[in-house]
């Protein structure tokens, strides 16, 4: 199992990234991104630990471990240059908060992200289908996610990809220990979404790519 959605304590996560990865490896996980909630104040101070923290954790056997960064509740003019911000600074993996029906996210931040060629549009709520078609041409990955709220658009999400071949991933946006699922919770949640079994493989051979993109 991998999860590209992860929260420590450098944003509103309950964990350092040490027990995070921890927990994630005994839960049988062999890849996880530690993806903080990042904005103009803040990344320049999270990329840069993280990065440091994930080359120290992956010089030993287990667990492999992105540095990354969730950008959240940016403006969606300021959302570009952000994202090519945080890959100079080290981040392999970019995701933008999307537009989810239960946060005050501002209207045009789905679109802009996928404009922006991030790596994850995550929990993009009632996405329109002309997004999902950009999010296909650019190869976007459309997040489902087992987060309690977020996840009430899966059905819309999950519906609008498979119509139109957009690639989607499955992520926990885990913020605490109870978070952490089993591979019987996120194979339920999968076809909780409408979906099947296959697109539930399809979903984990994604974020096996992504991980090999990042780390090799």
């Amino acid at each position: 199992m991998i999860d590209l959605h992860t929260h420590s304590l450098f944003s509103d996560g309950g964990l350092a990234p040490a027990e995070l990865a921890r927990r994630f490896e005994v839960a049988g996980y062999k890849a996880l991104a530690i993806t903080d909630h990042g904005d103009q104040s803040n990344i320049d101070f999270i990329i840069p630990r993280l990065v440091v923290f994930c080359e120290e954790i992956n010089r030993r056997d287990g667990i492999r471990v992105i540095p990354g960064i969730e950008l959240t509740h940016i403006p969606p003019k300021f959302i570009p240059v952000l994202v090519s911000r945080s890959r100079n600074l080290g981040a392999k993996l970019v995701l933008v908060h999307g537009e989810s029906i239960v946060e005050p996210v501002a209207p045009g931040t789905n679109r802009m992200a996928i404009e922006s060629s991030v790596d994850i549009l995550a929990h993009p709520g009632l996405i329109s289908e002309e997004e999902v078609s950009l999010a296909k041409e650019r190869s976007i990955y459309l997040e489902l996610t087992s987060r309690k709220g977020h996840s009430l658009t899966n059905g819309h999400v999950a519906q609008l990809a498979h119509k139109l071949g957009a690639p989607m991933i499955l992520n926990s946006d885990t913020h605490s220990p109870g978070d952490i699922w089993p591979a019987t919770r996120l194979l339920e949640i999968v076809m909780g979404a409408g979906l099947t079994k296959d697109d539930y493989h399809t979903m984990m051979k994604n974020a096996e790519g992504i991980v090999k993109r990042c780390l090799w």
